[in-house]
């Protein structure tokens, strides 16, 4: 799992980063939380995953970026927006994946 240095990050979840990061990368319960990454297939810009989800075994969750955090579903359609609006306005296209990769690089863990 990668997350890009500069995190997309819900209003309601801002000031605890940090400890919701660590606790999905150690496996720990996150109920009502979103990551949001870059979309799994072609035909998506981005992708909106629950994290308890990623507490399942077979979760393919060794290739996933994770762009952005929210404290609800309904943040995370806020967040998610907000990345592709920001995308749009600096590049004139819908190329979410190759924007976040130019404009925000990650890292392990």
């Amino acid at each position: 799992m990668t997350w890009y240095d500069e995190l997309y990050v819900g209003e309601s979840i801002v000031h605890k980063t940090k400890r919701v990061k660590w606790k999905i990368n150690h496996n720990a319960g996150q109920i009502g939380i979103y990551v949001i990454a870059p979309a799994s297939n072609d035909k998506n810009l981005l992708d909106i995953i629950p994290a308890a989800e990623l507490l399942q075994k077979g979760y393919p969750k060794k290739d996933l970026k994770i762009a952005g955090l929210a404290g609800s579903y309904d943040e995370a359609l806020e967040v998610a927006v907000s990345i592709v609006d920001e995308v749009y306005r600096n590049t004139g296209a819908f190329f979410v994946r190759s924007y976040l990769d130019e404009h925000r690089s990650g890292r392990e863990g």
